[in-house]
């Protein structure tokens, strides 16, 4: 799947021990528990950055550098700098020898993504590029939207079923409340598909890098508790239609939802992002 990278990419890492040895030799085996997946292949992680462009100027955080498999390709980059956040500390020693390769580049920082608001710890134009941990990544997505606006854009691995949620339209199977909350705040666009054998060790599944640029509104005005509330009240019986599915926000569901211009008889995926938001505006203490 993953593009020949650029000769001199490659030929700039190559002052560095091949990450190989550097896992060997810092015994990294990946850990299942932390879902851990690591990435060897220069043109890939090269590619990565390519698709993350334009790094120019950036300060760019990383969420589960690992060994520093991509880590390399970003410093190798145009970026200002590199945040890498890690947890496992096996992988702070191998960072931490990356870090005396490339003075005043990298700095890495010692800690759990879920507990960090990696905003604070670099300044604007920030933008976070990440092989993300995948039993962590729609919790940390979901944090990140929470402040998107701290961020110029992310570009994340996601297994491919969720990066197929993520982008998913009206009408689909996949198409849900992460789909309704990730489209209201940002313009999302899948890049590419890597297969598991580009891992050490494979995963059972496909990945996806996927970009999400901030909008500089939201798709259409809401307030984001009361959505919450909307999408999880309806996709929680995604089966039942409206009408069914939202009473537990509002008895008089059927005359409720007509006065929003929707059919009672609709199911939860049949509506758009903004049709959803015209509910949460319907639902808020001070009317629409």
């Amino acid at each position: 799947m993953s593009q020949d990278a650029d000769p001199k990419e490659i030929k700039a890492i190559k002052h560095l021990p091949p990450l190989r040895e550097v896992v060997a030799r810092h015994a990294i085996a990946a850990r299942k528990s932390l879902g851990q997946h690591f990435l060897f292949d220069l043109n890939l992680t090269a590619r990565i950055v390519r698709e993350a462009a334009p790094l120019t100027g950036r300060h760019v955080v990383e969420i589960g550098a690992g060994p520093g498999g991509l880590t390399r390709a970003l410093l190798e980059s145009d970026a200002a700098d590199v945040l890498a956040i890690e947890t496992d500390p096996r992988c702070l020693a191998a960072l931490a020898e990356l870090a005396e390769a490339y003075p005043n580049r990298l700095r890495v920082h010692a800690g759990d993504a879920l507990e960090i608001d990696d905003s604070a710890l670099v300044p604007a134009p920030r933008v976070v590029v990440a092989n993300l941990p995948y039993n962590v990544s729609t919790v940390l997505l979901r944090r990140w939207l929470g402040r998107i606006g701290s961020y110029e854009a992310l570009t994340l691995m996601f297994q491919r079923e969720v990066a197929e949620r993520l982008a998913a339209k009206p009408g689909g199977k996949t198409y849900g409340r992460l789909s309704i909350l990730t489209q209201w705040l940002c313009r999302v666009e899948l890049l590419f598909h890597v297969p598991a054998s580009a891992f050490t060790p494979p995963p059972k599944i496909a990945s996806t890098m996927v970009r999400f640029e901030p909008l500089p509104v939201p798709l259409a005005p809401a307030d984001r508790a009361i959505l919450e509330r909307v999408t999880a009240a309806a996709f929680g019986q995604r089966r039942k239609m409206l009408r069914q599915s939202l009473k537990s926000l509002r008895p008089d569901t059927e005359a409720f939802l007509l006065a929003q211009g929707i059919a009672p008889t609709a199911r939860a995926e049949e509506l758009s992002v903004e049709q959803f938001c015209a509910l949460a505006r319907a639902l808020a203490p001070e009317g629409p």
